[in-house]
């Protein structure tokens, strides 16, 4: 087995790419010179090389912002069943969210006859959608396909096989919206489409149920930041940099309850193409601008009332535990994005927050520059999800559609 490696193709490998697509392409598939150009210039082409030679490559088109579409998947005949195209597929996926201004839905037209290409798509994640036909004969029957960007769940006593010659029968069920080929088999020594039935669910109760828990989670937030402020002013030992702190929690507090009101609001309008970005401005103010300060503050709350200063620090190295393992856990906001070296000092900054702050206050320090370096961190850190990070980084690699049990 040859030896290759994938990268993005280069203006330099226009010839090569010419030469491969005519060796392994159909004539009347291969796309103009010109457009091969401008895919290459917009980094939309991907190739796996061996020895200086390509062997395989994938192109992509951005139609619009929202959509991407695979052009085409072309390897060598020598190089075939090797896992080129699939390691192709894959990259390309993943780099494509990067490549538009908004997450795109990925797609891919192919005929009923490129069971190839059919049974590389579906094993990367891809169904089949729609039935499209173009002429009379078989060769212009197709099926379209479309990445699922997140898990749904199939009814497993709905699904049924279609030969992939029965033409009419393909067209008639992937008729229903919520059918679509998921998988091909071998049925009497021929291949035939497995059409599966999706659950089908409601977006505007699921986004409804999303705002209403954000809404009860943020009032429940501030309930517990306003008792604390309110002990906060009743001790006279309460440093005043930790009052404003929890003054500034507060605030950004009530800005995600409005937040949270106005995604309700764009639910009630039917506008709802709004509702992600808005949620995750809630998301972020409540979570760095009011759960943050508050849990920091605990064990600085707790110097305050006991003279106990190893069962303060305890509390404290506690918390600053507990707050690394969420940082780190798939339910944090961080975890949902590749980190930068500037980002994990970041972090490390908001855990050990906790231990530092409760530390000065039993110890009667001065702790104005830890609130001070505190804030500009938590600030920092909503900036940065706010309006600095990009797509959302691959958590774990799943398959996108499940049967329910």
């Amino acid at each position: 087995m040859a030896a290759w490696s994938t990268r993005a193709a280069r203006l330099s490998d226009l010839d090569q790419l010419r030469s491969l697509l005519i060796d392994s392409c159909d004539e009347a598939i291969i796309p103009a010179p010109a457009f091969l150009s401008d895919t290459v210039e917009h980094e939309l082409v991907r190739v796996a090389e061996s020895e200086g030679v390509l062997v395989g490559c994938i192109v992509a088109e951005l139609p619009s912002p929202g959509h991407a579409r695979l052009s085409l998947i072309a390897v060598r005949d020598g190089m075939r069943r090797q896992g080129v195209a699939r390691q192709l597929l894959d990259e390309m996926v993943k780099e494509l969210p990067g490549k538009s201004s908004e997450p795109p839905l990925i797609s891919a037209v192919v005929g009923t006859v490129e069971l190839a290409v059919a049974r590389l798509l579906l094993a990367c994640g891809f169904i089949g959608t729609r039935f499209m036909r173009t002429g009379p004969s078989a060769d212009a029957d197709h099926i379209y396909y479309q990445f699922k960007s997140r898990v749904e769940y199939i009814d497993p006593d709905a699904r049924h096989l279609v030969p992939a010659t029965a033409r009419e029968q393909l067209a008639e069920s992937l008729g229903p919206p919520d059918h679509a080929v998921t998988a091909l088999m071998s049925l009497g020594g021929e291949p035939a489409f497995e059409i599966a039935r999706f659950e089908q669910d409601d977006p505007a109760t699921l986004q409804s149920g999303e705002a209403a828990a954000g809404i009860a989670f943020s009032g429940s937030i501030l309930a517990a930041i306003t008792f604390l402020l309110g002990f906060a002013f009743s001790s006279t030992r309460f440093p005043d940099d930790v009052r404003l702190l929890l003054i500034g929690a507060t605030f950004s507090t009530v800005l995600s309850l409005i937040v949270y009101a106005s995604a309700s609001g764009e639910l009630a309008r039917i506008r709802s193409n709004s509702f992600g970005k808005i949620m995750k401005w809630g998301n972020v103010l409540s979570e760095y601008g009011g759960v943050f300060p508050f849990l920091i503050s605990l064990p600085v709350t707790y110097a305050q009332v006991s003279d106990n200063p190893w069962t303060t620090m305890v509390l404290a190295v506690l918390l600053s535990s507990a707050m690394a393992w969420y940082e780190q856990s798939e339910f944090s906001i961080a975890h949902r994005f590749r980190r930068s070296r500037t980002e994990i000092m970041l972090m490390v900054l908001t855990a050990a927050s906790p231990t530092i702050g409760a530390a000065l206050v039993a110890a009667d320090a001065v702790s104005w520059p830890w609130t001070t370096v505190l804030t500009v961190t938590l600030v920092a850190r909503t900036w940065l999800y706010l309006f600095r990070r990009g797509a959302e980084a691959d958590i774990a690699e799943r398959r996108q559609w499940q049967i329910r049990g």
